[in-house]
């Protein structure tokens, strides 16, 4: 069970400005009643090296490491984009899949992107499957945490379209929509998109409430609760 949260400081466990607007985004609409802060607000907290195999696993380091920092409740997720054609990679590498070919991080989320598009340039349309994939996990200081998981299917693009999103969203098409995800408004791609998913979940299980899709008490670490959506190899910050 967890405790009444209702006016506590909760520290966002990023540094990406476009993660920081949506995670506020779909937290506020939940309408999980805390004081939403990024960890931009503690000059002293550590860089959190991704050295888990997996997303639910690199999101509870970071979630861990930044209640450690702070001596508040941390959020933290990772996410990633899965695709068939490659056996689920880039996965937890989504982030960082152009690697040192593209030293400079404001170009990085272009450089994937085209780099991607080239692996699979002849893939034909019938194979290009995909889904983005979120694991979002919050840490107590007492060392305690949640995790829950979200998922989206849909297709891969040969062409970027939109500008609403970021990472890989304008290449990724979901099941059923005829528009990628950066062609979408905020409000529509929350209500579809993995992240969506997992942080509305994570909303519930923090104001008391079970999880839609939750699965019996499965510990993720010695003391916590998961609610699954599906779980795979992951990354960072993308789409």
């Amino acid at each position: 069970m967890t405790p009444d949260l209702t006016g506590r400081r909760v520290v966002l466990a990023t540094r990406n400005a476009h993660k920081v607007a949506e995670l506020r985004r779909i937290l506020a609409s939940a309408g999980l009643d805390v004081e939403l802060v990024s960890v931009e607000a503690y000059p002293g907290a550590p860089e959190v090296a991704e050295t888990g195999d997996s997303f639910e696993a690199n999101a509870l380091l970071k979630a861990h490491a930044i209640a450690a920092a702070t001596g508040e409740i941390a959020i933290a997720d990772d996410s990633g984009l899965a695709v068939d054609a490659l056996n689920g990679m880039p996965g937890i590498f989504s982030a960082r899949w152009s690697g040192d070919l593209c030293p400079d991080p404001a170009k990085r989320d272009e450089a994937n992107l085209r780099l991607l598009l080239s692996q699979v340039s002849d893939v034909p349309d019938e194979r290009r499957g995909a889904s983005f994939v979120c694991a979002a996990a919050a840490a107590f200081p007492d060392g305690t945490d949640i995790v829950t998981h979200g998922r989206v299917f849909g297709s891969l693009g040969r062409e970027p379209h939109g500008s609403n999103g970021f990472g890989y969203d304008p290449i990724f098409v979901p099941t059923a929509h005829d528009r990628t995800t950066a062609e979408m408004s905020a409000d529509e791609k929350d209500a579809i998109s993995h992240r969506g998913e997992a942080f509305r979940k994570l909303a519930r299980m923090l104001a008391g409430e079970p999880a839609a899709t939750r699965l019996d008490a499965a510990p993720s670490s010695t003391h916590s609760l998961s609610a699954d959506s599906s779980s795979t190899p992951s990354s960072p910050d993308v789409g």
